[in-house]
């Protein structure tokens, strides 16, 4: 496996995409080998980050082992350019950019564009996405992944937005092929307290309700 590649194997271990959103780089050296030794094992750090790019560039360059590390929010060319060339192993948008997936299937990134409706998903997955995000997956409820997998079978689905310890194992149980969690996965106020024994306990909960899902 080359270690500059995403890890299937690796996402499959564990398939949560913990999003990474306004915290700095000192905050996510502390957090990074938490959230590996927590077992957790794909990271995505948002381009609207202040220092997305220094933080994406220190996490490959010292923390690449046992974690897939790729960029979010990257909405335009220069976006995913600007990823790219600080390390991203994978891709994710909030929404559907059929110049960036495009580039990104012609570069073998995977990629994980966000749409809301059946059309929307479709055309990402028709394009060569490698999963489609659905977002805001709370405002449709855990019965859509249902309903739209019925006749979509075959199309790989990412919820996101309001998945939490509560709802996430109907998600899925109603065929999602994984979630994308942000900041009910990186508790702020563990994290400005500093409590890192209390955030790995909080990532193992995570972890154990993949598990038993």
């Amino acid at each position: 496996m080359n270690k500059d590649s995403f890890s299937k194997e690796l996402f499959d271990k564990a398939p949560i995409v913990g999003i990474i959103r306004n915290l700095s780089l000192e905050e996510v050296k502390q957090i990074i080998p938490i959230f590996r030794e927590s077992g957790l094992t794909t990271i995505e750090i948002t381009m609207n980050t202040p220092g997305a790019e220094e933080i994406i560039r220190y996490a490959r360059e010292n923390e690449s082992e046992g974690l897939n590390i790729g960029a979010g929010t990257v909405c335009t060319k220069e976006d995913l350019e600007n990823a790219l060339e600080a390390g991203a192993q994978f891709i994710v948008t909030p929404v559907i950019s059929k110049k960036v997936i495009k580039s990104c299937v012609k570069k073998g990134i995977p990629v994980f564009p966000g749409g809301f409706t059946p059309t929307e998903l479709y055309n990402a997955w028709s394009y060569g996405a490698t999963m489609v995000k659905i977002y805001p997956a709370t405002s449709l409820g855990h019965e859509y992944i249902k309903d739209l997998k019925a006749p979509l079978d075959k199309m790989k689905v990412l919820p996101t937005g309001g998945i939490n310890l509560e709802n996430m194992s109907e998600f899925l149980k109603a065929g999602a092929d994984g979630l994308g969690i942000g900041g009910q996965l990186f508790d702020k106020k563990l994290i400005k307290e500093k409590d890192w024994v209390g955030l790995k306990q909080h990532f193992l909960k995570f972890v154990e309700k993949l598990h038993n899902s």
